[in-house]
């Protein structure tokens, strides 16, 4: 099994996802909403839990 990198570097609200080729994703994350670069989706962080994602 070959061993695989992953790195996950945050600055304030933006998240940034590498692999061993690069960048893989970004995302952003303002109180409970959240936006994914890779699957262009928006989520919300619902009371207790539960969450929405957008299809």
């Amino acid at each position: 099994m070959p061993i695989k990198f992953r790195q996950r570097k945050s600055f304030g609200p933006l998240k940034f996802n590498f692999t061993q080729s690069g960048l893989s994703s970004w995302g952003i994350k303002i109180g409970p909403w959240s936006w994914n670069s890779r699957t262009r989706k928006n989520s919300v962080d619902l009371p207790g839990p539960m969450s929405w994602r957008q299809r």
